[in-house]
C-alpha cells in the first residue's frame, strides 16, 4: 500500500497544531495564538503545487498572487470575531457572524474579479 504523503501530511500535521494548542493555552493564550496562526496550509498547498507536473515559476508566482488576494477574507472573519467577543457574544453567534463576514468578503473579491476579468 503506497502512502500518499501529500494528502496526508496535511491532516497530520493540522492534528498536531490543534494538540499543539490545547497544550499552549495553559501556559500562554499568546504562545497558543502564534501557534494556530502558523502558515502551515500554505507551505503545504505551495508544496503540492511545486511538485506538480508543471513547474513553472510562473504558476507558482500566480498561485501565491491568489493566497495573497483571498487571504483577506480570513483577516475580515478574524475581525469579526474579534469584535464579537469584545462584545461579549457567545461562541458559536461569534463563528457564525465570522463565517458570514468570510463568505460575504470572498463572494465580494470574487464578484470584482469576474467584473475586472481577473484570472
Amino acid at each position: 500500500m503506497d502512502i500518499s504523503w501529500g494528502r496526508v501530511l496535511p491532516v497530520v500535521v493540522s492534528i498536531a497544531i490543534i494538540i499543539l494548542v490545547a497544550v499552549l493555552r495553559e501556559y500562554s493564550k499568546t504562545v497558543a495564538s502564534i501557534a494556530a496562526t502558523m502558515p502551515i496550509n500554505i507551505p503545504l498547498a505551495l508544496w503540492i503545487v511545486a511538485a506538480g507536473d508543471d513547474r513553472d515559476p510562473a504558476v507558482m508566482a500566480q498561485f501565491t498572487r491568489a493566497i495573497l488576494v483571498n487571504i483577506w477574507p480570513t483577516i475580515v472573519f478574524i475581525v469579526i470575531v474579534y469584535l464579537a467577543a469584545r462584545a461579549g457574544w457567545r461562541f458559536v453567534p461569534m463563528l457564525a457572524a465570522g463565517y458570514v463576514g468570510w463568505g460575504v468578503s470572498l463572494g465580494l473579491i470574487l464578484l470584482v474579479k469576474q467584473v475586472l476579468h481577473v484570472a
